[in-house]
């Protein structure tokens, strides 16, 4: 859409906000060309699967290609900043998950701050982490990993996927509730840090349930408890880490965010759409597959998250002062 000279010099002197009436105007007919989804990691992962996942169901429902663009790079950092300089019209939204809450905190200079520059437009769904061991460790419940590990403090390494990680912040996030030193080991990866719990080369991780699911099944590792508040659905005899350490939640989710300034309505449109995805029988079958949790609710619904998550994990990343690798 075009602006004259005249409405241009009215929006940047700061006179008076741009009309409702006008915002409206430019959420009819949404969208009426192509609309960019940036996925801030690599194809392939689980955050690229449910973005296509979703990008399919609105290119349906909308009658427009919702096209996925990977901007991996920087720990998603690269792919927010993409979204947060790209013009407030609805045609380029993100893909925002816990990695951008911890990089609030965990990176001391970004371009853009995530609550203030994106707004949230829907959750998607949680995906809880299993907190996992290697068979050579002489525990079986999460109390008797608590007494083993203050009985060998500084013995028992927690591999991760890397510094900031969700596997890497869960670990820290058990440390200070649980009153424990697990050794934070990061990889470059979580394939390698699995491969060498699986070796015993580390004791323990909190992985996600997808990658180390066949691994349980198998025998090979020892699952002690997930992270979610409730009980996994793929694993429903393993208990929480809250049921022994209180106030213990932890879970990656994933949602879309826009650029802050976006019009309301047509954040409102895609809400709408986005749920009812969710709501989907369909869609229900391929997030279960995903063992996840759905995360259906309004834009504020998501905004509260975000900035709950933020703050909490702030606090986690400070208090064992972690630094981007």
């Amino acid at each position: 859409m075009k602006f004259s000279r005249r409405t241009l010099l009215h929006m940047t002197s700061g006179a008076a906000a741009l009309p409702a009436m006008s915002r409206i105007a430019r959420a009819q007919g949404y969208p009426s060309r192509p609309v960019r989804l940036i996925v801030p990691f690599a194809a392939g992962g689980p955050t690229d699967i449910l973005a296509r996942l979703i990008g399919q169901w609105l290119s349906e429902r909308l009658g427009q290609q919702f096209v996925i663009e990977n901007r991996p790079g920087a720990g998603t950092n690269i792919g927010t900043q993409a979204v947060v300089n790209a013009p407030p019209d609805g045609y380029t939204l993100l893909m925002v998950s816990l990695s951008g809450a911890v990089n609030a905190t965990l990176y001391d200079k970004l371009n853009f701050n995530l609550i203030r520059d994106i707004a949230p437009v829907a959750g998607l769904i949680r995906i809880p982490s299993v907190m996992e061991i290697n068979l050579s460790l002489p525990v079986k419940t999460v109390p008797e990993f608590i007494a083993y590990t203050k009985a060998n403090p500084g013995k028992i390494n927690a591999a991760s996927a890397g510094n900031g990680s969700a596997g890497h912040v869960n670990a820290e996030l058990f440390n200070m509730l649980a009153g424990v030193n697990l050794v934070h080991v990061p990889y470059r990866g979580a394939a390698p840090a699995l491969t060498d719990l699986l070796s015993g080369q580390v004791q323990a991780m909190f992985s996600d349930i997808l990658s180390s699911l066949e691994h349980i099944r198998m025998g090979t590792l020892r699952p002690l408890a997930v992270t979610s508040a409730r009980r996994s659905l793929a694993l429903p005899d393993i208990p929480t880490v809250g049921e022994f350490v209180p106030g213990y939640e932890a879970t990656t989710w994933f949602g879309v965010g826009t650029p802050r300034a976006t019009p309301q309505p047509i954040i409102d449109s895609l809400n709408k759409e986005i749920n009812a995805g969710l709501a989907d029988s369909k869609m229900k079958v391929r997030i279960a597959e995903m063992n996840a949790m759905l995360l259906e609710g309004t834009p504020s619904d998501f905004g509260k998250l975000i900035v709950e998550e933020t703050e909490k994990w702030g606090k986690v990343i400070r208090a064992a002062n972690i630094k981007p690798e």
